[in-house]
């Protein structure tokens, strides 16, 4: 049971989160607005990024069996993961994707390295990245390509995230599904992912939040 100090505290951080939240959304398109203007013969897009998670251990969802009975699957006990990591462009659906063994600031750095070569990043072209707060975000060991301005979501707000809506496509060639080995994966999702590239108009619709009000 909550005694009335710890309910109290615990209304007063959402409403905070709640308030960072707002001026988040409110500020973001001011942000791109001024980046665009003081970079004026330079495009700047505006994209956002986060990773994902799979492995040997299943991804179940709900399924049809008969009436009385359980249904029964296959499962893989072992912890063995490979990890997404997605970019997407809600004004346009665009998407690029790397399937990375960790998540650590060495990763992070080379993925930043091919994700501004892949979005073709030059003294043209400007990239506003948005992501999340997590450790290896932040780390002073990353190397950001010049050209990537990185600007991080509140803490605790996953729906701010329009990657986050990504996952569920990613996970579908995997779901109920069995595998002996994190390689058979990793060789689903990179069919998975060229696949989802060219989803662009699915994952604009799924991804272009009506807060993100820069043009």
């Amino acid at each position: 049971m909550f005694s009335i100090p710890s309910v109290k505290r615990i209304l007063d951080e959402l409403t905070l989160d709640s308030i960072e939240q707002e001026f988040f959304k409110k500020n973001l398109p001011l942000k791109v607005k001024k980046l665009q203007e003081k970079s004026k013969k330079a495009t700047v897009e505006v994209w956002f990024f986060d990773e994902h998670r799979v492995g040997l251990k299943p991804i179940i969802r709900k399924v049809w069996s008969p009436t009385g009975e359980r249904p029964k699957a296959i499962v893989q006990h072992r912890y063995e993961w490979l990890y997404v990591y997605g970019f997407v462009e809600p004004k346009t659906g665009k998407t690029l994707w790397y399937l990375i063994p960790r998540v650590n600031n060495k990763w992070l750095s080379l993925v930043y390295e091919a994700f501004a070569e892949d979005v073709g990043l030059n003294k043209d072209k400007i990239i506003f990245l948005v992501e999340d707060n997590a450790g290896w975000h932040r780390s002073q060991k990353l190397k950001i390509p010049n050209g990537i301005i990185v600007e991080f979501l509140p803490a605790y707000s996953p729906e701010l995230q329009p990657a986050e809506r990504l996952w569920t496509l990613v996970d579908e060639p995997l779901v109920n599904e069995y595998f002996e080995t994190i390689e058979e994966i990793e060789d689903i999702l990179a069919i998975r992912c060229c696949l989802l590239q060219n989803m662009t108009e699915e994952i604009k619709n799924l991804t272009n939040y009506h807060w993100l009000k820069y043009s």
